[in-house]
C-alpha cells in the first residue's frame, strides 16, 4: 500500500478510558511537537518520546502518547510534518467487530448453502461437499488407500495403514482459504468461542451473544448464537471418530481433505477432486476429549441431552488417547502437492493437560486433577504466544477462570499473572506497543494470532485481578492490529482507512476474479512471518520481521485466513465489548 502516513495510529480508534498511542517515524533524535486535531482545531499537544531504531520494523521511531483525551470525536495526529490517518475516540469501537470476527465463521461453514442475506451481498454460495457433481462429497468419505502418503524416497508416512470403512463427515469448517477439515486447529477454535461465552457469562455481559445477536441461520431457535456456530463443528467432530470394531476404534481421524491442493480461485461446490480421511492421531482425538468435555459444561442448560452426548465422547475420547499416546500425524508437507496441511504436533503432553483441565472443570473427577497434577508439560506460557499446538497456556487459562474446587487453584491464578506481568514488560520494549517479542525476534507463521492469544493472557490476568494495567495493554495491544505497526495497515478487512482485504482463499478471491468477493468484514490476516515460505512473500525473505508482509492473495505464508486466527480475534473483541 502506498502513502502511508508515517504518523501510525489505531486506524479504529481508542476508547475514551483507555490508553492512547502512534508510533511516529522519523529519523529526528530529539523530541518533537505533536498536535491533536478535531475538526481542524487544536485539542492537545505535546512532545513525542524518541525510541530510536526499531529492529523488528527496520526503522527509526518515536512515540506519542495522548492518554489524557476523552473527548468523542474524528480526529488526526500531527508532527514533523507528517498527519495520520482519521481515527475515532468513541465508547463503542469495538461492538461491530465481536459480531463480525464470529459471522466469518459462518461463512467458514461446509455442508450448507451460504445466504448472502445473512453473510451479505454477494457472499452466498452453494453448498460445498455435500455429494453433488463435481463434488465427490463428505457423505461417505473413506481412509487415504495405503500407498497414498508415500514420500519421493518410498517412505510411506502413515506405514501402510488404510481403513475398509467410509465416514459421513459432513459439515464443519473449511478450515482455512483451502477445502480441508482439520480436527486440531478446528479444537482450538471451537474452544475459544465457547470460552469468550463462558468469559461474558461470568463477566455479566452474555446478552450480547445471545440469540439474535449474529446472523447465522439457527438465530431464534433460543441458544446463544455463538453456541449454534460452536456446535456446527462440535457435531463434524464428533462425526470423525473410528467406528468400534475397526483398528484405532475410539480414536478421532486428524483431517479430511482432498487428495490433491486445487487451484485458486474454487468454489466448495465445485471442487472435484476425492476426499479421504487421514489416519486418527492421538492429538486430533485429545482436542475432541477437551472441547466436548468444554461443550458439555457451556451446553448442558441450552440442551442436555447433547451435553451428556457430549461428556461421554470427551471420557471415551482421553480414554482412547492413553490408549494409544503416541500416535502422531506425520508432515505431509514433504508429499508433492499433499491436498492439505499436516497440522503435525510431535509433542503431546499439553494436549494431554488440555483434555485433563477441561474433563476436570466439567466432571470434577478427582482422576483427572490427578492427571493434572501428573503432568510434566513446561514452559506453560511462550513470549511467542499460544495456538493450536502450544495448548498448554490456554488450558491454564481455562483453570484459572472457571470456576472449580481445585485446591491449586490460587496458584494457578498466580501464573496467569505472572505470565501477564512479563507480557507487560516486553510491551514496554515495543515502540508499536504490541506484546509480542519472540525469542529469536523473527515473527512466525500467524503472527497476529499468536499475538491475540498473548492478549487473551493479559485480559485473564485482568479479570483476575480487576488491574486496569492489563486491560490497558490488551487495548494497546490491539493498535498493532489496526494500523499502528510498520506497514501502517489494518490487517482486520473491513476495519481501518488502509485494510488487508486479499487474503489467502479460495472462495473469496476477488483478487483474482472481480466476480467473487473478498473476505468478509472482520477477517484477519495471519500477519508477518519471518520465513516468507510462498512464491509472493519470498522476495522480503531477510527483511525486518514486521515488514514480512504483502496483502496479495498468492501470499499463504503472511496473508492466510483461519478459523483460529478469528477466534483469537473473537476472543479479545468480545472482551473489549465488555
Amino acid at each position: 500500500m502506498t502513502d502511508v502516513p508515517r504518523m501510525r495510529v489505531n486506524q479504529v480508534g481508542y476508547l475514551p478510558d483507555g490508553p492512547k498511542a502512534a508510533t511516529l517515524v522519523t529519523d529526528a533524535t530529539d523530541p518533537v511537537p505533536w498536535r491533536l486535531r478535531r475538526d481542524g482545531v487544536v485539542v492537545a499537544e505535546g512532545e513525542s518520546q524518541p525510541r530510536g531504531h526499531d529492529p523488528s520494523a527496520g526503522l527509526d521511531v518515536h512515540v506519542v502518547r495522548f492518554d489524557a483525551v476523552r473527548e468523542a470525536g474524528c480526529f488526526v495526529l500531527e508532527a514533523d510534518g507528517a498527519t495520520s490517518d482519521p481515527f475515532a475516540i468513541d465508547e463503542g469501537l469495538y461492538d461491530d467487530l465481536r459480531g463480525d470476527s464470529l459471522v466469518v465463521f459462518y461463512g467458514q461453514r461446509s455442508g450448507i448453502a451460504i445466504d448472502e442475506a445473512l453473510l451479505g451481498p454477494g457472499y452466498g454460495r452453494a453448498a460445498g461437499h455435500v455429494d453433488v457433481a463435481p463434488n465427490r462429497g463428505d457423505g461417505a468419505v473413506p481412509c487415504l488407500p495405503a500407498g497414498h502418503a508415500t514420500t519421493a524416497d518410498g517412505v510411506d508416512l502413515y506405514d501402510g495403514w488404510t481403513g475398509g470403512y467410509a465416514l459421513d463427515v459432513t459439515g464443519g469448517w473449511y478450515d482455512a482459504g483451502d477445502q480441508g477439515k482439520y480436527v486440531v486447529n478446528g479444537g482450538i477454535a471451537v474452544a475459544q468461542l465457547l470460552g469468550l461465552y463462558e468469559r461474558a457469562l461470568r463477566a455479566g455481559t452474555a446478552d450480547a451473544l445471545g440469540d439474535g445477536s449474529l446472523r447465522v441461520p439457527e438465530r431464534g431457535n433460543g441458544v446463544p448464537d455463538v453456541l449454534d456456530e460452536a456446535r456446527w463443528e462440535l457435531d463434524w467432530m464428533l462425526r470423525m471418530r473410528v467406528p468400534a470394531g475397526e483398528r484405532y476404534a475410539g480414536l478421532v481421524h486428524h483431517k479430511v481433505s482432498d487428495e490433491r491442493w486445487v487451484g485458486l480461485p474454487m468454489l466448495p461446490a465445485d471442487d472435484p477432486q476425492p476426499r479421504y480421511l487421514h489416519r486418527p492421531s492421538t492429538a486430533a482425538t485429545l482436542n475432541l476429549a477437551a472441547v466436548a468435555a468444554q461443550g458439555a459444561r457451556v451446553l448442558a442448560p441450552h440442551d442436555e441431552a447433547f451435553a451428556t452426548l457430549l461428556r461421554t465422547a470427551a471420557r471415551d475420547a482421553y480414554d482412547a488417547a492413553q490408549e494409544h499416546p503416541v500416535l502422531l500425524a506425520p508432515d505431509t508437507n514433504v508429499l508433492a502437492n499433499a491436498g492439505s496441511g499436516p497440522y503435525d504436533d510431535a509433542d503431546l503432553d499439553d494436549d494431554f493437560l488440555w483434555a485433563a483441565t477441561e474433563l476436570y472443570l466439567t466432571t470434577g473427577d478427582e482422576r483427572y486433577a490427578a492427571d493434572l497434577r501428573a503432568n510434566p508439560y513446561a514452559p506453560v506460557f511462550r513470549p511467542e504466544g499460544f495456538d493450536w499446538n502450544h495448548v498448554a497456556a490456554w488450558s491454564r487459562l481455562q483453570l484459572a477462570t472457571v470456576a472449580s474446587p481445585l485446591p491449586e487453584r490460587d496458584a494457578v491464578r498466580a501464573s496467569v499473572v505472572q505470565a501477564a506481568d512479563a507480557l507487560v514488560d516486553q510491551q514496554a520494549t515495543q515502540p508499536f506497543g504490541h506484546p509480542y517479542v519472540p525469542t529469536t525476534g523473527r515473527y512466525d507463521w500467524g503472527s497476529n494470532g499468536l499475538l491475540l492469544n498473548n492478549l487473551a493472557v493479559l485480559a485473564a490476568a485482568h479479570e483476575i485481578t480487576g488491574d486496569p494495567t492489563y486491560r490497558d495493554a490488551v487495548l494497546e495491544g490491539v493498535d498493532y492490529l489496526f494500523g499502528r505497526n510498520a506497514l501502517g495497515v489494518s490487517y482486520v478487512t473491513g476495519y481501518g482507512t488502509r485494510d488487508v482485504r486479499n487474503q489467502h482463499s479460495r472462495w473469496y478471491s476477488h483478487q483474482l476474479d472481480p466476480a467473487l468477493p473478498h473476505p468478509p468484514r472482520g477477517t484477519v490476516s495471519g500477519g508477518p512471518n519471518s520465513d516468507c515460505p510462498d512464491p509472493v512473500s519470498a522476495a522480503l525473505a531477510g527483511s525486518p520481521a514486521q515488514r514480512c508482509f504483502v496483502d496479495d492473495i498468492g501470499a499463504y505464508g503472511v496473508n492466510e485466513m483461519t478459523i483460529n486466527w478469528n477466534s483469537a480475534l473473537a476472543w479479545v473483541a468480545s472482551y473489549l465489548g465488555g
